[in-house]
């Protein structure tokens, strides 16, 4: 029962059905293409699983289309990464986000055009759109290979003086900040949850 809760509470969140749709759909594509290439025999299973996987992408796609904002929003908090101590991995943060915040309305084009909602060449704004998804892919791989150790031991530091800064009050579940600097790691807690490309 308790993992069934967990499940509902999950798919209530935006993020927690991404993942679901994303891995049925990486799952459903990865079958399918075993299926159609290694088992005569069941082919047509592989073909109809592989179909489930594109109309899973086309959901997701139709998803992102309201995800400019939070990642303006993001990017926007961001800024040139003032309180990023390393100087390298501050720009490529920053570089990384302009590659984000363009994907989305490149991808949203492309799909409009598929849609014949817009009358251009879908195949050059899909081009354009996987170019900036794989310099983000690209750029977040060096950044997470730069310093991982460190990085990680940054993040339990960082993950364990936002909880002793928080003080349920009651009932109420309110919360108060005990220090200054709480919001600041909050901030940069929150970059794990940002708003990313199709992955």
């Amino acid at each position: 029962m308790a993992l069934l809760n967990g499940l509902a509470s999950a798919l209530e969140s935006y993020r927690g059905r991404d993942r679901l749709i994303r891995t049925l759909g990486y799952g459903c594509q990865l079958i399918g293409g075993v299926l159609v290439e290694q088992c005569p025999s069941r082919s047509e299973v592989g073909r109809r699983l592989l179909v489930v996987s594109a109309q899973l992408s086309h959901c997701r796609t139709v998803l992102r289309l309201f995800d400019d904002l939070a990642m303006f929003v993001y990017t926007k908090q961001y800024g040139l990464g003032a309180e990023e101590e390393d100087v390298f991995i501050r720009w490529l943060s920053v570089l990384s986000n302009m590659a984000d915040q363009l994907y989305y309305p490149c991808e949203h084009v492309a799909w409009a055009a598929d849609a014949k909602v817009l009358q251009v060449d879908s195949a050059r704004w899909w081009t354009l759109s996987t170019a900036f998804w794989s310099l983000s892919l690209l750029l977040g791989a060096v950044n997470a290979h730069e310093k991982p150790e460190e990085g990680v031991r940054s993040l339990e530091l960082e993950s364990q003086t936002v909880r002793s800064c928080l003080v349920g009050a009651g009932n109420q579940n309110q919360v108060l900040y005990k220090s200054s600097q709480c919001p600041q790691l909050l901030s940069r807690l929150s970059r794990l949850s940002r708003p990313s490309p199709a992955v």
